[in-house]
């Protein structure tokens, strides 16, 4: 508690009422009759000049998918036979890829049967028919174990989808499985030792970890086993693997995408996001996935999901705000590639406005009680229950968050008042929040790790730094990958913005795409469409 500052709020006298829930009312949304619908945007994305024309590697992504499909070059049933091919290969990989952990080779061949049948009858459901995913260990999604990263939990298998995988079967995707995590969410690294689990391997590097706690779901994207991944996100957890992958991570406004059928393990931090392998594939996802849910309580009131001006030529008219003393908390490589990210940003017309965000200590330790005291809530009773089951780390997790008090929790979102109405201040300024996606590249594995799991603070802190504003809040965030340290290992940059406009992130993420002069190929790839 002391090492770590958490004991801070101790100290404070905050005046502010609480805000439990970071739910924030849309605004008055401005005309946009003349603007495009997100089909007809979605449409310009698929229909624009492939990526694969350039020279060197590049991601295959969900338009590579639709090309193979739409041209009769190869069906999703012949698509999904060469995903079980490298499913069973992944396993018996040294190491184990580790990114997938529940597979059914049946269930994957029904679907892609249906959406060829589809494609031959010209009656395709969506721009996501055929097109694989895998989603977290944390959704419920039939036929799977939903184990949450435990070797205790899901003892039998599902019987009832998660919104998020019910709305992916409706648009037609093929499901290829459950992806592996840290531990029901307690880490940053991916580390989970536990015997179902293993540890998950970084495609770049597999010495190296993925990031957490969405960890499988980054490394599947990233290794080609599907273009597109579902995590959910409390403190980072689909924006530090997704950066740590190489791939790009969006956490969604709070509420914007149902959590209904997701293990609720933190209510007031967690939102749910797409890991993919481009911006454009995280608009497409993102438009399909982002509406109210009657079921899930929070977002019934969210605005339409929109991708207005998504494809603009350039980012004139457009304020970028960066806070240099918080954005410069970082490694020198990683500084110094987002520094140049910044630049290029401004090069299409973009401004850069220097802001100030006030009481970030405050917000970070206030965000760590809230996350920490609600899972430590949710567990009470596997903690009692199933506590020598449980991975080391995830023990010390829960007992640190029995110490907080209910004074520390009041306290923490009394500071959130504070923080969301900095952050109204801030927008009504400028467009985004620029950062470091995370201050460091992905850890090393050690030996140890793999028998009795990873447990550093320290890491676990830093790697949040620039992740946790969002948690708090509620706003959205996006990561994208600018490029990579000396060691090969990927780099990307944070965009945030005000609540629900996450068109204004994707726009922006479409052209810090084009900063990094060439994509290099993860040491472990699969080229399904090959």
């Amino acid at each position: 508690m002391r090492m770590n500052n958490f004991s801070l709020m101790r100290s404070l006298d905050i005046h502010e009422d609480p805000t439990f829930i970071p739910e924030v009312a849309a605004g008055v949304a401005e005309d946009k009759s003349e603007a495009k619908s997100p089909s007809d945007v979605i449409k310009e994305l698929t229909d624009a000049r492939s990526d694969s024309a350039r020279n060197g590697f590049s991601f295959k992504g969900i338009k590579d998918y639709l090309e193979c499909y739409q041209s009769g070059k190869l069906t999703p049933s012949q698509v999904a036979k060469n995903i079980i091919a490298m499913l069973e290969d992944c396993d018996k990989s040294t190491p184990p890829l580790r990114a997938i952990v529940q597979w059914d080779q049946e269930q994957i061949m029904l679907m892609a049967e249906a959406s060829t049948t589809r494609y031959r009858n010209k009656c395709t459901l969506s721009c996501l028919d055929g097109i694989p995913v895998c989603l977290k260990e944390e959704f419920k999604v039939v036929p799977y174990h939903h184990r949450v990263g435990t070797v205790y939990l899901g003892t039998q298998p599902e019987t009832e989808d998660a919104t998020v995988a019910k709305k992916l079967r409706e648009a037609g995707a093929i499901i290829i499985g459950v992806s592996n995590m840290h531990e029901l969410g307690t880490g940053t690294t991916g580390c989970n030792p536990n015997r179902y689990h293993k540890i998950p391997r970084n495609p770049y590097n597999p010495n190296h970890f993925t990031g957490g706690s969405s960890s499988g779901s980054a490394a599947a994207v990233a290794a080609g086993l599907c273009p597109v991944a579902i995590g959910t996100d409390g403190g980072g957890s689909v924006r530090i693997p997704a950066s740590f992958c190489g791939v790009v991570g969006l956490k969604g406004t709070f509420g914007r995408i149902s959590c209904h059928g997701c293990l609720p393990l933190s209510y007031s931090t967690v939102s749910v996001g797409p890991i993919c392998t481009s911006v454009a594939d995280a608009a497409i996802v993102y438009s399909i996935l982002a509406e109210p849910d009657l079921l899930y309580p929070y977002g019934l009131k969210q605005p339409k999901a929109t991708l207005s001006d998504m494809c603009a030529p350039d980012l004139k008219g457009l304020k970028l705000g960066v806070d240099w003393t918080f954005f410069k908390a970082c490694d020198a490589e990683v500084l110094s590639a987002c520094e140049k990210a910044v630049k290029h940003l401004q090069s299409l017309g973009a401004s850069v406005v220097e802001v100030s965000l006030p009481e970030m200590e405050e917000a970070r330790v206030a965000h760590v009680i809230c996350i920490l005291s609600e899972m430590r809530d949710f567990l009470q009773p596997d903690f009692n229950k199933h506590f020598h089951e449980m991975n080391l780390e995830t023990r010390a997790s829960l007992a640190l968050a029995s110490q907080f008090t209910a004074l520390d929790y009041i306290k923490a979102n009394r500071q959130r008042t504070r923080s969301m109405r900095f952050l109204q201040e801030i927008f009504s300024t400028v467009n985004c929040i620029l950062t470091p996606a995370v201050p460091c590249t992905a850890p090393r594995i050690y030996e140890s790790d793999l028998l009795t799991g990873s447990s550093d603070m320290s890491f676990t802190v830093r790697s949040m730094r620039f992740m946790q504003l969002g948690n708090f809040t509620g706003i959205p965030g996006l990561v994208v990958p600018i490029g990579y340290s000396s060691a090969g290992l990927p780099i990307s940059l944070q965009v945030m913005a005000k609540w629900w406009d996450e068109a204004v992130l994707l726009r922006i993420g479409l052209k810090l795409e084009q900063f990094r002069d060439q994509t290099k190929k993860p040491s472990i790839y699969y080229d399904i469409l090959a």
